[in-house]
């Protein structure tokens, strides 16, 4: 039976899916159109949303095995807030790209990352930009004159971020710098100086000076500078901030010492968030079980541990979504092949052949695919979905679709070569075969 998503959906987010799905990568957009078994979370999760919305701050913490579809999840969930009028940022957490025991590195890759229905990454200018149309606009709503407006405007600046100044004072600073230098016709100094309130080091010092702050941000001031980025975001007509801090578990291979600064880090990231000190945030972090229980991830740090405590003794069937650690149970062979299905309704309902792509890539073939794929990976079917659903598009769907002649059952033959698998993946495989496993599935 065809998925009425398919149908229903604009030929340029299917093209998004689609595309992504052949490079191997998770889609950007589009993720409503591949969900499956996620409606069980919906509820839960969209009332967290609009608690978020209404000036409420929540942390959550995703765990899942590689190929469970942690990256999916918030990226599900991140269209989902974004539909609610929320901006998104999505971080990699990474040793050298961005330690999460040095804040200021965060808070500047979440400024580049960030994006709004309306604007791609980085959308912390126009962000900014319109936070100050919504002042002078709020200034001339209460009678203030043309000649008045500056004066006006820097008075209601003050007013809205005198609970930010008292943590972070050179946010508003920097502010007020980077739109006396707009006044002034001076871009290069403008730019400049909201580079340096994005958290960006080695800003010209002329540009800093100009606008009255001095140094690099720092760790601490990081904190202020994410509490002054929500009050802009909400006064500038966002309902907050869905902020993903993805691949924790790679603070288990860092040094001792600067993994313990990160879990430190971490665990003062969650006491804000609970303290009420960022309303507008909704903090998700994922990671593999490995780095919720073992002695190298969060269980290194009891307090940290204990805030992340949650009961997954019990069926996974009543897992709570209001908890605050959400498990991510994998794809079994049925889900799999249910994605596949899903893939191939969505894919058909845009090829220039679709009754054909249909009959060829039956359900049966779908599922006869998914299994060869799986035992390419050692059987580990947890494993596959992303280089099943690469095959499936790019070498099974596409060819369907552009060669009349084409069937897989008898022109296609399974190959999963050693170089298109990530490192995970290569060891799983290795089980089975060193370099190259042909199947037949024909």
């Amino acid at each position: 039976m065809t998925d009425p998503r398919s149908s229903a959906v604009s030929a340029a987010r299917r093209r998004t899916a689609v595309d992504a799905l052949r490079r191997g990568a998770v889609p950007e957009t589009g993720l409503d159109l591949l969900a499956t078994g996620l409606d069980r979370f919906e509820s839960a999760l969209d009332a967290e949303l609009d608690a978020v919305a209404s000036g409420a701050s929540v942390f959550k913490a995703v765990r899942g095995e590689y190929g469970s579809g942690k990256t999916f999840f918030t990226r599900w969930l991140g269209e989902r807030a974004k539909q609610r009028g929320f901006a998104v940022a999505e971080i990699q957490i990474s040793e050298t790209e961005t330690p999460l025991h040095r804040l200021e590195t965060v808070y500047r890759r979440l400024t580049e990352r960030l994006t709004t229905a309306s604007f791609p990454p980085s959308a912390l200018r126009p962000v900014v930009d319109a936070w100050f149309y919504a002042l002078e606009e709020d200034a001339l709503a209460d009678g203030a004159s043309e000649d008045e407006l500056a004066g006006a405007v820097e008075k209601l600046l003050t007013a809205r971020l005198a609970e930010v100044s008292r943590h972070a004072p050179s946010f508003a600073t920097a502010l007020r710098g980077y739109r006396a230098a707009l006044a002034r016709g001076d871009e290069a100094t403008a730019s400049a100086v909201l580079a340096w309130l994005g958290g960006q080091p080695h800003v010209a010092a002329a540009a800093r000076r100009s606008a009255g702050v001095r140094g690099d941000l720092d760790h601490f001031g990081a904190l202020g500078f994410l509490q002054g980025l929500l009050t802009v975001l909400r006064d500038s007509g966002h309902r907050g901030l869905f902020l993903v801090l993805d691949e924790v578990e790679t603070l288990q291979r860092v040094r001792s010492d600067a993994r313990d600064k990160a879990l430190n880090a971490l665990r003062q990231l969650i006491d804000e968030v609970h303290s009420g000190r960022f309303p507008g945030l909704y903090l998700i972090i994922t990671g593999t079980p490995a780095f919720y229980d073992g002695q190298q991830g969060a269980q290194r740090l009891a307090p940290l541990a204990q805030r992340l405590a949650t009961d997954f003794t019990t069926d996974p069937r009543f897992d709570n979504p209001r908890a605050v650690q959400l498990r991510l149970p994998g794809f079994t062979q049925d889900s799999l092949v249910s994605l596949g299905i899903t893939i191939r309704d969505l894919y058909a309902a845009g090829a220039s052949a679709p009754d054909r792509v249909r009959a060829l890539a039956d359900d049966a073939y779908v599922a006869d695919l998914a299994g060869a794929v799986g035992g390419a990976l050692g059987g580990k079917v947890g494993v596959a979905p992303r280089v099943y659903l690469k095959k499936l598009v790019g070498d099974v769907l596409d060819r369907i679709d552009q060669f009349d002649d084409f069937d897989p059952r008898q022109h296609y033959r399974l190959t999963v070569s050693s170089g298109e698998l990530t490192e995970v993946e290569r060891n799983l495989a290795a089980a089975v075969s060193a370099d190259e496993i042909d199947l037949d599935i024909s």
